[in-house]
């Protein structure tokens, strides 16, 4: 079974329509199941990651057998859990990479694989600080002509969550 960890942005929520396709992503697969995470009274991204980190442990799930998936400041969160821990996988929707009152601006992953979709026209998270950081880690990245909330890709991040998600089981032997 892997759990895979939703975490939406600073101004979303879980029911947000993101988070809400994806989690459908995640509930088609088999041995898959979502954690939605909701931080709406939250505003700090240090209170929001020790309440995921908080939440992993309280469940008893391994983060080496979850994968962490946010957009956002969500994104960020999943970069500094993969960053703690060596996840299963890291799924980052515009991650708030490279932002200067964030406690860590470009963490080092720890992932097993992990998949990045940014806007070439985001005006919150600029695309040049995180294709810096997917460089230096050879993180694969996918660039898109879409602003933050990257809601004309929507059917481009699903498809490439789907891919992810199943590039985790091996196929049946022949």
């Amino acid at each position: 079974m892997i759990t895979v960890y939703l975490s939406h942005g600073l101004e979303s929520g879980p029911g947000a329509l993101k988070m809400q396709a994806l989690k459908g992503i995640v509930e088609k697969l088999d041995d898959c199941e979502p954690v939605v995470m909701d931080y709406r009274e939250m505003p700090e991204p240090q209170t929001r990651l020790e309440h995921l980190n908080k939440t992993l442990n309280a469940r008893g799930d391994n983060p080496a057998e979850c994968v962490m998936a946010g957009s956002s400041l969500g994104g960020w969160l999943s970069a500094m859990v993969s960053a703690q821990h060596a996840t299963r996988g890291c799924f980052l929707i515009a991650p708030a990479i490279g932002l200067p009152d964030y406690p860590e601006t470009s963490p080092t992953l720890h992932a097993r694989a992990t998949h990045i979709v940014h806007g070439w026209r985001d005006d919150v998270v600029p695309p040049g600080p995180v294709i810096d950081f997917a460089q230096r880690q050879r993180l694969s990245l996918r660039l898109i002509d879409d602003d933050h909330r990257l809601h004309a890709s929507l059917p481009v991040i699903l498809n490439d969550f789907e891919h992810f998600l199943r590039g985790f089981f091996k196929p049946p032997s022949a």
